[in-house]
This record gives C-alpha cells, sequence and structure tokens, in this order.
C-alpha cells in the first residue's frame, strides 16, 4: 500500500526584505495510513511550516507533495478547500473555538461548510463529543470551560468529517501536564481507531507518545526513527 503522504525534496523560502528564508530546505519524507508520528525540532527548524505543508495552508516552493497517491500541486483552490474539510482534521494550540458558539456548534461547523443537514450534523457533533468525553458539557460556550475541555472540543471538531489525517500543532502547549496526559490519552484512542496522527510538539514526553519520531533542524529531516520506548496513557490506566 502506497503511503498516505509523500514528499519528495520538500523546499520552502521567503522573502523578508532583501533577505531569504530557508524555512524548509529539502524533506523527504513518507507517512503511512495510521502512522503516528511526532514532528520535533528547536524554533525554527521547520516544523510549523512543515505542518502547514502537510495540512495544504501553506504551499511548497520546490518539490513534491503527494497525498493519497494525487499531486496537491496540481489541485484546484476548490479541490484544496476540500481536502482541509474532509480529509484533515486540525487541532492548535490556541483551541481556535468561536467564543458565541457552544461546544456542538463549534464541533459542527465543519459538517455546514460540508452542506450536511441539520439535524445529520447534530447527531454526528454529539457522537463525536462523546467519544472525547464531553456529552454533559455540549452546550456550554468556551468561557464556560477548562483548558482540557476545550481542547476536547477542538478535537472533537478535528473528528466530525471523519477525517484521515489529524494534524495537531503543540496540542499540549497551554495545558497543566496533568490534562496534556488525558489529551495525549485520547490522541491514543483516536489512533486505535485507525487514524493517521502527526504531532507537533518541542515537548520530549509528548513526542515519547508518537511511534515514530521526525527531528528537524535548520529546514532538513535530522533524524527519522522509530520509537522503542513508546508512552502510553492507555496501559498506564488499565
Amino acid at each position: 500500500m502506497p503511503p498516505i503522504i509523500e514528499l519528495k525534496n520538500i523546499a520552502r523560502t521567503y522573502r523578508v526584505g532583501s533577505e531569504t528564508i530557508h524555512a524548509l530546505r529539502s524533506v523527504t519524507l513518507d507517512i503511512s495510513k495510521n502512522e503516528y508520528v511526532a514532528l520535533m525540532g528547536p524554533s525554527g527548524s521547520g516544523k510549523s511550516t512543515l505542518m502547514n505543508v502537510l495540512g495544504c495552508l501553506d504551499t511548497p516552493s520546490d518539490g513534491e507533495y503527494m497525498l493519497n497517491g494525487i499531486a496537491v500541486s496540481k489541485m484546484s483552490d476548490n479541490d484544496l478547500a476540500e481536502v482541509r474539510n474532509k480529509e484533515i482534521g486540525f487541532v492548535f494550540q490556541s483551541f481556535n473555538l468561536l467564543p458565541r458558539y457552544s461546544a456542538l456548534e463549534n464541533v459542527i461547523l465543519p459538517l455546514v461548510y460540508a452542506g450536511m443537514p441539520k439535524a445529520e450534523r447534530e447527531e454526528r457533533g454529539k457522537l463525536v463529543l462523546e467519544q472525547v468525553g464531553l456529552t454533559e458539557r455540549m452546550y456550554h460556550k468556551p468561557n464556560e470551560l477548562s483548558g482540557g475541555q476545550k481542547q476536547r472540543v477542538a478535537i472533537a471538531r478535528a473528528l466530525v468529517n471523519n477525517p484521515a489525517i489529524i494534524l495537531a500543532d503543540e496540542p499540549t502547549g497551554n495545558l497543566d501536564s496533568k490534562t496534556s496526559i488525558e489529551i495525549m490519552g485520547l490522541f491514543e484512542e483516536i489512533h486505535k481507531h485507525g487514524n493517521t496522527i502527526i504531532i507537533v510538539t518541542h515537548e520530549e514526553d509528548i513526542a515519547q507518545y508518537a511511534h515514530r519520531i521526525v527531528r528537524l533542524k535548520d529546514g532538513l529531516v535530522e533524524l527519522d526513527k522509530q520509537n522503542e520506548n513508546i508512552r502510553s496513557v492507555l496501559k498506564a490506566t488499565v
């Protein structure tokens, strides 16, 4: 089976005034279906740029990105928007929830864009909120939720379209350690259900939950190895 993600010699440069910034220099990387990968690296290593390229939020300056066997560079803007809405679920450090919407309304937003009928949207939204343990909080607004609950809402929103890939950018960055462990347990559960998970993190202990660790430095892959000492929240709580 071909990889779900294939990157070949991906480069990304930016012009800042008269200076050229090489965010990614030449990244070649394959990620298979149902892999659980952590992208690591110091600030400025290119990991966030790589996450944006993977999520079709940014376009490489050079190289080729194949997603599910299709060249991303050949996709129209409408195709890319559909990929972002249906194929990829995004989880951000800052949650990115709309303050005036309830948890349920935030979760079902991608389904509104997908044109799903209201009753179906709500049924699906309630199902994923149950999956992340927030059934009793579905009508609460973000300001009535803790940081961990907000991130659970964000994860439910990422899951609502049944995406093949979950991209999480520093998903525990705004959380305390106990809540971080709970959120990583949730990612473990999601991985067990067959999703491909890619997490960007600068925290070693968070990266240890992933099954494969890719380290970036100066826009290049410095190290790519299987994690032989996978941490598990689920095993610890059994």
